[in-house]
């Protein structure tokens, strides 16, 4: 069952969003060769803490970290780890954080100094794929419309859509009802009402969209070992349209929950 939010609830949601979008914001600054993506492991769940928030991803489902760090070929639910960046690395940080009992969910992928032109139009392109995805969160649109957006975006520029992992639904929990997949058909799925909140992820391989895996039990690769990116926010479906929480600097104003 999809959960609709009333006003008050998006008003919280929206703190929750503001917060981890300044946090995603701080840890990219920190992204540069010679950095262990642990230390922006640390410095996510400090600031998460220090706003009065959990950070959501710890301990989910016995999920050991503060973030997902995932590098290259890496598409989720990497480990932090000693590893430290590279020049012409690309490294996807998702993070969550729980504010006053709802979840803030966001991800981007940061090239690591100077890195090549493929992996920068990678990188590109999955971030337009998740603007397109958000221009299809409007009442009266269905969810194949964002898998559909995403997926034709995607594939006319040769890249593929992974299959294996999904969007949600989002709220006081992490993961609630819908899923959304990043591939679909226009028109098909139920409909969006205004009310629901939708955290929206594209994930874009440069080679084929099979994934396997690692023996963490979490951390997940291509199968073909080419890189991958990752893109994501948390969007609230409002009359008036897409309300993106987790963008920093989200106006307030057009925020009208479910009846």
């Amino acid at each position: 069952m999809i959960i609709g939010k009333s006003k008050k609830e998006l008003e919280k949601m929206l703190a929750a969003g503001q917060l981890v979008g300044q946090v995603l914001q701080e840890l990219r600054r920190m992204v540069q060769p010679g950095v262990p993506t642990i230390e922006v492991d640390r410095a996510a769940e400090r600031m998460i803490r220090d706003a009065g928030a959990l950070p959501t991803f710890k301990g989910y489902h016995g999920f050991p970290y503060s973030i997902c760090a995932s590098v290259n070929e890496q598409v989720v639910h990497g480990f932090p780890s000693n590893y430290e960046l590279k020049e012409g690395d690309i490294f996807s940080i998702d993070c969550g954080a729980t504010l006053d009992g709802f979840v803030g969910d966001t991800a981007t992928t940061v090239p690591v100094g100077k890195v090549d032109r493929q992996l920068l139009d990678l990188v590109r392109i999955t971030e337009e794929c998740l603007e397109l995805a958000i221009e299809q969160c409007r009442p009266g649109k269905h969810l194949g419309d964002i898998g559909a957006a995403v997926q034709q975006h995607a594939e006319s520029h040769g890249y593929s859509v992974v299959r294996d992992y999904v969007g949600h639904g989002i709220g006081r929990r992490m993961h609630e009802d819908p899923q959304i997949p990043n591939y679909g058909k226009p028109g098909q799925g139920p409909k969006i009402r205004a009310g629901y909140v939708f955290a929206v992820e594209p994930m874009i391989n440069l080679g084929s969209h099979h994934t396997k895996v690692l023996a963490d039990g979490w951390t997940v690769i291509t199968l073909d070992g080419k890189p991958s990116a990752h893109s994501e926010h948390t969007i609230a479906i409002t009359e008036e349209g897409p309300q993106v929480l987790t963008r920093v600097g989200a106006p307030q104003a057009a925020l009208a929950g479910s009846s």
